[in-house]
């Protein structure tokens, strides 16, 4: 919209121009006139240009690094002489050795150049403050040397729902020290994720709340993985067998619900009411899901030859080899 009223209001300066050319009574201001003509393509097509391209706000440390001179670093004991409640953690952190021209300054590395800060008394307008900065100002900070790692981070799904570094990592008082994360992994991401903390209650559940697996073990909280179909299955499935590998295969005889729904299709990934995490209540409810025995049923090779409802044996018990057999079509033992 700002780029529609820009262009309209020169071009309505434009028309004037013009009509003031075309209209002119006398020849003898032809020069002029060309003049105001050749003013007015000017102006519109200044007016166009900035329109299609607007400026753009990097703003932050990342900014101020760049254009910085080692002059303008004040180093981090100058820092510390007023923000001694920060020399914690971060003094003996990973980004406690970042130098510049053999000085040592991890405070400016994130915060921008400090000596006009310094100079002025502490005024905030001279350094990078994080607090209250906008998600991708912050981000443009940390990715000035997590780029590498990270180079799509802000096509994920965290950056998308408007989570940034800061909103899960803490360079002055991390509580993970591996990964600099503001609270214990799991406590972290079920204070957004609160759904999948009470999957984890259930009687059936995979033990993250227990310690032994954590939520990275499965899920990459940067990846900008937007996989559709049989790609996304098999990508989901490779995560799974990576501790089940029991059902990894290939089997001479697939079942094909694993292939093409894959895992999730009868396994709850975080927790269940139901053993072995299965999205119903038996066995046997999942598995007469597809394979029910009534009689205009014409799929081949599915329907049962018997009524699994009225049975209390679960259907594993003859089908053992549910996932896929090297011996047996109808995965029996």
């Amino acid at each position: 919209m700002q780029r529609l009223r820009v262009l309209s209001r020169h071009a309505k300066t434009e028309e004037i121009l013009l009509s003031r050319f075309c209209n002119h009574p006398s020849r003898s201001g032809y020069i002029g006139n060309l003049f105001i003509l050749f003013l007015a393509f000017t102006i519109f097509g200044f007016a166009a240009l900035h329109a299609e391209s607007p400026v753009q706000h990097t703003g932050g440390a990342a900014q101020k690094q760049d254009s910085a001179t080692p002059s303008d670093f004040v180093g981090s004991t100058a820092c510390l002489t007023c923000h001694k409640d920060v020399n914690d953690q971060s003094s003996s952190g990973p980004h406690s050795s970042h130098t510049h021209n053999g000085k040592n300054i991890p405070c400016e590395t994130c915060h921008g150049p400090g000596r006009k800060h310094v100079e002025s008394g502490g005024d905030t307008a001279n350094i990078f403050v994080f607090k209250g900065a906008q998600n991708s100002d912050e981000d443009g900070v940390c990715l000035r040397c997590h780029a590498g790692s990270l180079p799509n981070f802000k096509d994920s799904a965290h950056r998308e729902a408007d989570v940034g570094c800061v909103g899960c990592h803490s360079i002055h008082a991390f509580k993970n020290e591996k990964l600099l994360l503001k609270q214990p992994e799991t406590t972290l991401c079920e204070t957004c994720h609160r759904q999948v903390k009470s999957a984890f209650e259930q009687p059936s559940h995979h033990k993250v709340n227990e310690g032994a697996i954590a939520c990275t073990d499965c899920h990459d909280p940067h990846s900008t993985d937007r996989a559709q179909g049989t790609i996304a299955v098999a990508h989901q499935n490779q995560i799974c067998i990576n501790c089940h590998n029991d059902a990894a295969g290939p089997f001479v005889d697939e079942h094909p619900p694993v292939k093409t729904e894959g895992c999730i299709s009868c396994h709850a990934p975080h927790g269940s009411k139901s053993p072995q995490l299965l999205t119903m209540a038996t066995q046997n409810d999942l598995c007469t899901q597809c394979h029910t025995a009534t009689p205009n049923y014409t799929e081949p090779g599915t329907k049962p030859v018997h009524d699994q409802k009225t049975l209390l044996q679960p259907c594993t018990s003859c089908h053992s080899q549910i996932h896929g057999s090297n011996t047996s079509r109808f995965f029996f033992k």
